[in-house]
């Protein structure tokens, strides 16, 4: 039977040794094939590990949001005639959470893989650890709609969870959109909501603070291309 490996990577440059188990390595260093949300970022991770394994003997697979899932099957499946292991990567952090790499872990046990999840960061984890609000019960929501009444509603709509279900909300943003979002988040939600901006995580400019939303509009951040997680309670 052979293994996929969900392979954590981490979240900021220069954080391996840190951030990162030795099992990484160790499974790296005897794989072959690899599912990967982005080759360059992978071949380039893979390079700092220094394993010694060599770049281009290795097999990577696009599996990104418009990857047919007929040719990760097909994939798999060939895989599994030859009884090779593999492992999937994403971009940053841990496969699987939200990350296409969920696509190949589904169709791995549909084939009858064996699926192992390494030790890594994970931003979302990271983030409610530090925020001081409810890990008994929160939600992540992945992505807002862009378009700003809609992402206003859906704001909205997360504090009154939040509220009625004393329940962590958990979203993100593409960085180079945070502001926006923090704009549209302090404008939409109640003045003693609790909003925790969790930016950088793991990178020595890691910014992680809870406030109310009153109190964020007197100091607020500049997120701007800064990785961040946004939790409301």
């Amino acid at each position: 039977m052979p293994t996929l490996y969900l392979i954590p990577t981490v979240l900021a440059d220069q954080t391996t040794d840190t951030v990162l188990s030795p099992q990484v390595r160790e499974v790296i260093s005897r794989t072959d094939v690899y599912f990967v949300e982005n080759v360059r970022t992978t071949r380039r991770f893979i390079s700092s590990l220094k394993t010694g394994r060599v770049i281009d003997e290795l097999t990577f697979f696009d599996l990104h949001k418009d990857t047919p899932e007929a040719d990760t099957r097909r994939q798999l499946l060939d895989l599994s005639r030859e009884n090779r292991d593999a492992g999937v990567l994403s971009e940053a952090g841990c496969p699987g959470v939200a990350d296409p790499g969920a696509e190949a872990v589904r169709l791995a046990h549909q084939a009858g893989w064996r699926v192992a999840p390494l030790v890594g960061p994970s931003s979302i984890l990271l983030a409610l650890m530090a925020s001081g609000m409810s890990g008994q019960s929160f939600a992540f929501h992945g992505y807002l709609p862009i378009d700003r009444h809609e992402r206003a509603k859906a704001i909205r709509q997360r504090e009154q969870d939040a509220r009625r279900n004393r329940q962590t909300q958990i979203f993100m943003e593409t960085p180079y959109r945070n502001n926006q979002l923090l704009a549209d988040v302090l404008q939409s939600c109640q003045p003693d909501t609790r909003l925790c901006l969790a930016a950088d995580l793991t990178a020595p400019t890691e910014f992680i603070r809870t406030m109310t939303v009153r109190e964020w509009k007197n100091h607020p951040p500049d997120l701007h291309k800064k990785p961040t997680v946004f939790l409301l309670f």
